[in-house]
């Protein structure tokens, strides 16, 4: 059982408002206001990694700004998304450490948008970002010394998701050595001259650290209506996050309880390759939703006496309600979204990792260059 909640900046600042794991990046001026951080990105099939890198960031000041691109800017630069943009926003709302978004942002990171929107960095992953012409988008405020890195999460990326929803097989989630499975992948994710280490399939590894990060703790206050709901959230989506949002405003001070069936459950009463991630993946991505305030890891399908009394719900019955979210896209739905537009998306993601590609063989090129000339001295 996991206990999750709205974040709460308290947890990462000093007494002046700075946050504690960035304390030396901080100006005495700056911890005397409120440091603000711009992030931005595509943020298509939204997933845990996106919700971790908001969180690393969130940790690094004390307002997170999330700049989303268009479907056209998407389209020019990457190919075309499988999300639109108005279902990539209400993703990136949903993410509990998003303190505003801004629709529409430029794919280019400038000054020029960071002092737009008051911000005193920008912060992003530890892979790169290309233009459609293989130009880094950070260049200009890596530049100005207004750029921060955190850490990709390792073991996730949209390349894998598609190639675990094109495997339709029931034991994907170990198939990362079958050679059906690295034949998707390598049809997705891999360019004619090999693979960049910023495009491509890893394992995710489920720690005790990961979900305490993602997870608040908090407790169920007097006077909270504690709020019980169960599903599979497979591949969690716009669907989803509809629907907890209806479920969170059916009460003045909710308290909801999301329960997460095991894999083989939901591979029981889904079939198929279903789930597609797994009970670790899916807890993370229920637990980086804010209205979700605790997460039941492998509840039963059925609910009985014990699983209501263990919350300390009413014992009367007649507690059962209906909610309807008004948006009816199933998981289903985006597999077959993924399997109709296959080309498409595998043509896109060659064509990133060839630039990809190109832009380490220039790196390693200028630090080669670099070291003669560090060495022509020497010579001397």
């Amino acid at each position: 059982m996991i206990k999750n909640g709205h974040h709460d900046a308290d947890d990462h600042q000093d007494e002046g408002g700075c946050s504690k794991s960035v304390r030396s990046l901080c100006s005495p001026e700056k911890r005397k206001r409120v440091v603000r951080l711009w992030c931005d990105g595509c943020y298509d099939m939204v997933h845990y990694g996106h919700s971790n890198q908001l969180r690393q960031a969130k940790a690094m000041g004390d307002y997170l700004i999330v700049g989303v691109h268009t479907d056209a800017e998407i389209s020019k630069h990457k190919g075309p998304p499988v999300f639109t943009q108005e279902e990539r926003y209400k993703m990136v709302r949903a993410i509990k450490w998003v303190d505003e978004i801004v629709e529409g942002a430029p794919y280019v990171t400038t000054l020029e948008t960071l002092d737009q929107y008051n911000c005193d960095f920008c912060v992003h992953g530890d892979d790169i970002t290309l233009t459609v012409d293989g130009k880094d988008t950070y260049e200009e405020v890596k530049r100005a010394g207004r750029y921060r890195e955190c850490k990709r999460t390792q073991g996730v990326s949209t390349t894998d998701l598609v190639g675990r929803m094109l495997l339709m097989t029931k034991a994907h989630h170990s198939n990362i050595d079958n050679p059906d499975y690295q034949q998707h992948t390598d049809n997705f994710g891999k360019g004619p001259k090999g693979h960049s280490p910023w495009t491509g399939v890893s394992q995710f590894l489920q720690t005790s650290q990961k979900i305490i990060q993602f997870a608040s703790g908090k407790e169920p206050q007097p006077g909270d209506t504690i709020i019980y709901v169960a599903g599979a959230f497979d591949l969690f989506h716009i669907g989803h996050v509809d629907f907890l949002e209806m479920v969170y405003k059916q009460a003045e001070r909710p308290y909801v309880i999301v329960g997460l069936h095991f894999d083989q459950e939901v591979n029981r009463y889904k079939g198929k390759n279903y789930p597609i991630m797994n009970i670790h993946e899916r807890t993370l991505s229920v637990l980086a939703c804010r209205y979700v305030s605790e997460v039941v890891i492998g509840a039963p399908y059925a609910v009985g006496k014990d699983l209501l009394d263990h919350f300390k719900e009413p014992k009367e019955r007649g507690i059962f309600k209906t909610i309807d979210s008004g948006n009816n896209l199933t998981t289903d739905d985006i597999v077959q979204r993924i399997i109709e537009n296959r080309l498409q998306y595998e043509a896109r993601n060659q064509m990133k990792e060839a630039k990809e590609i190109a832009v380490i063989e220039v790196m390693k090129k200028r630090e080669q260059q670099q070291k003669t000339e560090a060495a022509a001295p020497a010579a001397h």
